[in-house]
């Protein structure tokens, strides 16, 4: 396909593809779905070899956010039946780390329910970066609290945080039917908020929402102008007790063209496989491995994963391999540009391109993260548990209830955790 050839062709140079390029890769037919994934597996493997980067989610205070977020089982109303707690101690939270520490996980994603943090919250997050700084020599640490204000990143990056997450989810045209509590410019001066403390910048989005084509265009054209080092890609699980609870709207190879369409638009960017992998890929996860460079580990913050092993299997039968806590995530001109710049992840020159500037690097050894209640990443959007019953086909709209297992284990539970 001539439109393939060429949106190969961008993705090795860093140029953007048209709005009607990134729309045509969401109108493709399943007949061109391996053709699509192995044009931009070639993109991929340029810039990040094949290398899988795990990233571990802490749920540090679960439930009981006062944000109406429709796709968030912590939202204000839930009635989903989901652990709900109070602040973490530092030593519990290492604790938890530690456990996706052991599995392979590179980076720790720290995340707490709510609009946003205090600054006795800021001191007590920096507290728990320092336990699980002190405990795991080299590990990366995202934290995802909410709505940052003026000087709360300089604060969690000067307490050791490398990285900040805080998701756009939807294009700004369709974010006043998700959330009423506050706006999609919130989002946006969150992330300029982190990129201009020098804190990598994660910010990415949830599909299956109900949003059309244009609009997944939107929010990732937007994404690519923020310029942020990971883009977290979420499919929609809907949690009974939720206003999304009856939006089924993915099928895998709808999920996989998603993924290759944000993979075109930002090439040489970390995209994660976050929430609702387990549930709308299911047999097919191995394929989106040819796409994104980046998977959370085990559980996620209110729903259970599949089982830890099993991800590090799918991963070496893909004929992938986990990336080892010394190499860099980022291609050597991100990296370069984030180091020149004085922070990890920080925008470097030519900011309206996922990469900066400086020559391409598709060395494979060289070569990215969280979300609280607001910023999706994993957990809000939900998960299947790994023991649920997944039926080969379902119409839209229909209630699968059985699907979604809530999360017993791990954080805030008495129970070892799935890592």
């Amino acid at each position: 396909m001539d439109l393939l050839n060429t949106l190969v062709d961008k993705g090795l140079r860093r140029e953007l593809p048209t709005r009607e390029e990134a729309l045509a890769v969401l109108a493709t037919s399943d007949d061109e779905l391996l053709d699509v994934v192995a044009a931009a597996g070639k993109v991929r493997r340029q810039w990040f070899g094949r290398r899988v980067k795990l990233n571990y989610l802490v749920n540090l205070k679960s439930g009981l956010c006062p944000e109406d977020c429709s796709y968030c089982s912590q939202r204000l109303g839930s009635k989903a039946e989901i652990l709900k707690y109070t602040w973490l101690k530092p030593e519990e939270a290492s604790q938890a780390a530690a456990a996706g520490v052991a599995g392979g996980a590179k980076r720790v994603c720290l995340v707490a329910s709510g609009r946003g943090p205090t600054d006795r919250d800021v001191d007590r997050v920096g507290k728990t970066i320092e336990a699980i700084k002190e405990q795991n020599e080299g590990i990366e640490v995202c934290a995802c609290l909410g709505l940052l204000s003026d000087g709360q990143a300089e604060r969690l990056k000067d307490a050791g945080a490398d990285a900040y997450n805080h998701n756009l989810n939807t294009s700004e045209a369709t974010y006043g039917q998700i959330t009423k509590t506050h706006t999609y410019a919130d989002r946006v001066d969150t992330v300029q908020k982190a990129h201009a403390a020098g804190l990598s910048a994660c910010s990415g989005l949830i599909a299956g929402m109900g949003e059309s084509d244009e609009d997944l265009v939107d929010v990732v054209y937007s994404l690519r102008e923020l310029d942020p080092d990971s883009v977290p890609v979420n499919f929609l699980i809907p949690f009974e007790g939720t206003p999304l609870a009856k939006e089924w709207n993915l099928t895998p190879q709808r999920a996989l063209r998603i993924l290759a369409m944000v993979r075109f638009v930002c090439p040489d960017v970390e995209v994660r496989l976050a929430g609702g992998r387990e549930v709308h890929l299911r047999t097919m996860q191995p394929l989106a491995l040819h796409l994104v460079n980046s998977i959370f580990l085990g559980d996620y913050l209110t729903s259970e994963g599949q089982a830890g092993q099993a991800d590090l299997d799918m991963i070496a039968d893909a004929g992938f391999e986990v990336e080892g806590a010394g190499t860099s995530t980022l291609p050597t001109h991100r990296s370069e540009a984030a180091e020149s710049a004085g922070g990890c992840g920080s925008k470097g020159a030519g900011a309206s391109l996922c990469g900066s500037s400086a020559s391409a690097s598709s060395d494979p050894s060289a070569p990215a993260d969280g979300a609280g209640c607001g910023s999706a990443c994993g957990g809000c959007s939900g998960h299947a548990g790994h023991e649920a019953p997944v039926p080969a086909q379902a119409e839209a709209g229909e209630v699968r209830s059985g699907l979604v297992a809530v999360r017993r284990r791990g954080a805030g539970t008495d129970l070892a955790p799935n890592a």
